[in-house]
């Protein structure tokens, strides 16, 4: 009697993770060198001047203001066709490889079969959306929030409030959802909305180690359903405290 009492209560902690969110580009998958490779050649074959400096600092921000700013470094294209062919060239790419961050597949799988619902939350295009969710280990997410949705976009938390809103999740619930992000702009993001803001660092160049997260990680050895509901009861805890 006292073992099955506690593995209910071991299932009932188990269940204060209600969701995880994933970023897509350097947090998911490793498709940042896509980006960058296809801004330099839009750049390069078209008057401009981009380098790999111009390009981290772009990650995580929209597509159509990266375009902007490489038609300000001079690029001769209109901002939209520079965003366009961004778009076109990750795509091809994408849809022959998914650079998937090693563990990520695995966690996915995991989170699934713990019953925790993963939700992609992209400034990407729908196309790069639908096509990682679709190479993805079958069931693994419950949707995506994408760059083409009518939400404000990152910074602003408004696209985490959605994911979760699309869940059912209410407001005040948001620190039981995780959030992996890399960037400084999805980091913002994720932590105004409220989500338990986990940076994954081993994959972006820029040191965002001082952003607005909770925590931060290198990679996703050791990453589980329950060392991530871990987190969060430590952060419920913590909040519960003030």
């Amino acid at each position: 009697m006292l073992g099955r009492t506690r593995k209910s209560a071991n299932k009932e902690r188990r269940m204060m993770l209600k969701a995880v969110f994933w970023d897509m580009d350097g947090t998911l998958i490793d498709s940042e060198p896509y980006w960058h490779a296809g801004e330099m050649q839009i750049a390069h074959e078209n008057g401009g001047v981009w380098n790999d400096e111009l390009a981290w600092n772009g990650s995580g921000r929209p597509v159509p203001d990266v375009a902007r700013e490489i038609a300000e470094h001079g690029c001769t294209l209109p901002v939209e066709e520079i965003g366009r062919r961004m778009i076109e060239y990750v795509t091809r790419a994408e849809y022959e490889r998914i650079p998937w961050i090693p563990g990520t597949r695995e966690l996915l799988v995991a989170l699934r079969d713990a019953g925790v619902p993963s939700v992609l939350v992209t400034t990407s295009p729908r196309n790069l959306a639908e096509n990682l969710i679709a190479q993805a280990p079958a069931g693994t997410f419950a949707g995506y929030v994408c760059g083409e949705d009518d939400v404000a976009k990152k910074p602003d938390p408004a696209p985490y409030v959605e994911a979760a809103r699309r869940l059912d999740i209410p407001r005040a619930d948001m620190p039981q959802c995780v959030a992996f992000e890399d960037s400084m702009s999805g980091l913002t993001s994720a932590a105004a909305s409220g989500a338990t803001t986990i940076a994954q660092l081993g994959f972006i160049r820029t040191d965002n180690s001082d952003g607005p997260q909770y925590m931060s990680i290198d990679g996703y050895d050791g990453v589980t359903p329950e060392s991530l509901n871990a987190v969060v009861e430590r952060r419920i805890a913590e909040l519960a405290a003030r």
